[in-house]
């Protein structure tokens, strides 16, 4: 794709975005009741949302002029966040973290998977019949010719001899073989093509990469390149046209300026009869007051201001207190509407709806319809560059002109009354006193650092050294193969709670750990994710995921599971080193995850008797410290694995990690897809005689380790070798299964009711059963106060 076409592409998502900011701003006015449509209305939003940022992502990582990039950016990252605000909406809604939007897509006309193109119905009928009819002939033709054949042979018998019959004989067995031999191979022939035809299988090479996207990954390196070069070229262009600025219009604002001020001063003077106060640096200096707005503009509103004044201590003065009698009356009023608002929904306000919008309108009024023919290899704008270099040259010069005009303002006031000079002095002398005072006061309650002698270098040494800070391995969340769950909406409507598949679990790891970690400016306004907890049985992929999140954001991964403390900073001291430590790193190099695995061991009911030695509950009391220590600005993520999290205590388990998700074993789609994938990674061929839906319906129970460990034994070098004459056949992997013990469904309903009892599980419950008994409880004691108060009356 060339510039003009990423262009093109921003474009028509900006009209998408500014199309979708006007229908949000008109929905968030109207109150809601219905709750399903509500969850429609957010989810419709969020489906649109995650649109807009998966076109304006790839127009970002394509598009190489530098100052659109800046703009796609900010833009980039407000659509993250309201994605993180919606999807914030929905779980305090629906209570529950997975969503399924199956109903939506369809009506939105979304695919979740395949997408055909549609043929009016006449036609499909005609086709249908057509094949019907062809079927039938083909059918009726081969039995007419075999009655044929039988009768010619028998009159062949009856004619010829026995040795001519015998030598007839054999010539037909032979060519029965023969014939039965080739139309078996055309079968399998138009079988194939068949379900290559219907799309049941993938057509020939299409495993292999074609030569358009070697082409095109060939261009998308080149345009990494140029963006890298015209990026640089704008970063020196910035530097080098400010000097210019600063050279050629520097003089000629610093004297425009001192005007402005001098103007102001005699103006103050003869309206007020005083000269002004010069505001602080601290409150921006002169920029306040000359802020977009003309010297004359200044003083109207010094003129406007008086005015109010003296209208303000006129109505003082004619006002009177009245109307006690209807203060009740407001009260019930507003205690109903208070009722009111508590019954009606309305969407929350959004942080990021102002940075969208004013995106939205930068590029309204200089890119939309900027004539850009000059500008074909697509590098910087010098005359944007200049505009937002004059500002900050402003700025800069403003600073200096406000120490002389503050010193010429003094020589002006002492000229006119050097007693009103003298009190001003003596006032602020006091005054900084008393600042100094509270600095001083503020400064006692920051926390000690423990470690101000040494150097970043030598911790993050030492916590190397200690194995606290490890290597994350090189794992892309796309590994984590699986399939979405389709029947989620249908199950919900019959009051079925659907287990999440392994794609809902990916897309929470997503919206919880990798957006956030990887924009710090999406980290500080959404909805935040402190601590998280992944639970499931064992070989689900839960450590991946945690290697995943490190490699997605280029986070550091500290190892805080008990086993691996155990021995290093001996102590309640040593622990309270290990802590600062590992934190100070964090935050100095964050993005950072602090991994904590087993992490049941760390809320143990009772520790058991071997792993006493262990002290695996030294973090219990530290750790819910740790998180209330950070801030928006931290860009650290805790992430607790469990196997076993019914052996923890409930309660300070769920204080600790903010977010629980659980990763379940594989569903039948999650599983085929896996086999396939697998397979074909370790250098598998999949053919015909290998049946990957007998595979998955087989593998009931067995998690993705299980897979993984399956392939690796069955494929090896030889046998690599040896497909293109003995392909691989589902036995050879089954037979490799007999020695694993799957996942029975017993323990994944363990996992079920343990997290029925979580904060969360218990509220949708409550929302699927008690709600309405608790409602009715509270119908009942308002009608029984109503009638106590009539009986009063």
């Amino acid at each position: 794709m060339s510039n003009a076409m990423y262009n093109k592409m921003w474009h028509q998502t900006q009209e998408a975005l500014n199309s979708l900011l006007d229908t949000e701003s008109q929905k968030m006015m109207e109150p809601q009741k219905n709750q399903v449509f509500i969850f429609q209305m957010l989810a419709t939003f969020y489906i649109k949302y995650v649109q807009i940022f998966r076109n304006l992502e790839n127009v970002y990582d394509q598009i190489v002029h530098p100052q659109k990039r800046i703009l796609i950016r900010k833009i980039l990252d407000a659509v993250m966040g309201r994605i993180l605000e919606l999807k914030n909406e929905m779980v305090e809604l629906e209570l529950t973290e997975f969503h399924y939007f199956d109903d939506i897509l369809q009506d939105l006309k979304l695919e979740p998977k395949y997408q055909v193109k549609p043929i009016p119905l006449e036609e499909a009928v005609k086709l249908i019949q057509i094949a019907e009819r062809a079927r039938q002939g083909r059918l009726r033709a081969m039995f007419m010719k075999q009655i044929y054949l039988q009768e010619y042979r028998a009159k062949q018998a009856r004619l010829l001899g026995d040795k001519v019959a015998d030598v007839s004989a054999a010539a037909l067995r032979i060519q029965k073989v023969w014939r039965g031999f080739h139309q078996c191979k055309r079968t399998e022939r138009q079988r194939r093509e068949e379900m290559i035809f219907l799309g049941m299988n993938p057509p020939p090479l299409f495993n292999e990469v074609s030569a358009a996207m070697i082409q095109a990954d060939r261009l998308c390196h080149l345009r990494n390149k140029v963006q890298i070069k015209h990026e640089e070229e704008y970063r020196d262009a910035l530097v080098t046209i400010k000097d210019d600025l600063k050279l050629t219009e520097g003089p000629d604002i610093k004297e425009n300026l001192q005007d402005q001020i001098r103007h102001w001063f005699i103006e103050c003077r003869n309206l007020t009869g005083t000269f002004p106060d010069y505001p602080n640096e601290e409150e921006g200096g002169s920029a306040i007051i000359f802020s977009n707005k003309t010297p004359q503009q200044v003083i109207d509103d010094i003129v406007a201001s008086q005015d109010k004044e003296e209208k303000t201590k006129k109505k003082k003065k004619e006002k009177k207190p009245k109307k006690e009698k209807k203060e009740k009356e407001t009260k019930e009023t507003k205690e109903k509407n208070k009722q009111e608002e508590e019954e009606m929904w309305k969407m929350s306000p959004s942080v990021f709806l102002h940075t969208m919008e004013e995106g939205n309108s930068v590029y309204k009024d200089l890119w939309k319809n900027k004539d850009e023919s000059w500008n074909f290899p697509q590098d910087y704008d010098p005359e944007l560059i200049k505009e937002g270099k004059r500002k900050e040259l402003e700025s800069e010069i403003r600073v200096q002109v406000d120490e002389l005009m503050r010193q010429e303002l003094k020589n002006l006031k002492l000229a006119v009354n050097r007693e009103k000079e003298l009190s001003a002095r003596t006032g602020k002398k006091k005054g900084g006193k008393k600042k100094n005072k509270k600095k001083k006061g503020r400064k006692g309650k920051k926390d000690k650092d423990l470690t101000v002698d040494r150097t970043i270098e030598s911790l993050y040494k030492e916590l190397v050294e200690e194995g606290l800070l490890i290597q994350a391995l090189k794992v892309s969340l796309s590994d984590y193969i699986g399939e979405y769950s389709y029947l989620g909406t249908s199950l919900r409507q019959v009051s079925i709670e659907p287990m999440p598949s392994l794609l809902d679990v990916r897309q929470l790891i997503t919206l919880y750990a990798i957006l956030p970690l990887g924009s710090a400016a999406v980290h500080e306004k959404a909805p935040l994710v402190k601590s998280l907890l992944l639970a499931g049985p064992s070989g689900v992929g839960k450590k991946m995921l945690v290697h995943a999140i490190c490699t997605e954001t280029g986070a550091n991964l500290f190892n805080l599971s008990a086993a691996n403390i155990t021995g290093k900073y001996p102590g309640k001291s040593g622990l309270q080193m290990m802590l600062h430590v590992v934190f100070k790193v964090a935050r100095k190099l964050q993005p950072s995850v602090v991994w904590i695995g087993d992490t049941e061991k760390t809320f143990y009911k009772k520790v058991p008797h071997a792993e006493r030695k262990m002290e695996p509950k030294r973090l219990k009391k530290q750790l819910p410290k740790m998180l209330k220590l950070l801030k928006p600005d931290d860009r650290i993520l805790i992430v607790g694995t469990t196997k076993r999290p019914f052996d923890a205590e409930l309660q300070p388990f769920c204080k600790a990690y903010q977010k629980i998700i659980l990763v379940p074993r594989p569903d039948y789609a999650s599983r085929y897809v896996l086999w396939k994938e697998i397979i074909q990674r370790h250098g598998g061929v999949i053919t015909d005689t290998l049946s990957v839906s007998c595979l998955a319906k087989i593998t009931d129970g067995f998690t993705q380790g299980h897979i993984v460990q399956v392939v690796k034994e069955v494929l090896t070098e030889r046998r690599i070798r040896q497909q293109s004459h003995k392909p691989l056949t589902a036995l050879e992997f089954i037979a490799s299964l007999t020695s694993m013990n799957p996942v029975y469904q017993e323990e994944e309903d363990s996992f079920k009711d343990w997290y029925a009892k979580t904060p969360m599980g218990k509220k949708r419950a409550l929302a699927l059963t008690g709600g309405n008994k608790e409602n009715e409880k509270d119908k009942g004691k308002k009608e029984k106060k109503g009638k106590k108060e009539e009986k009063k009356k």
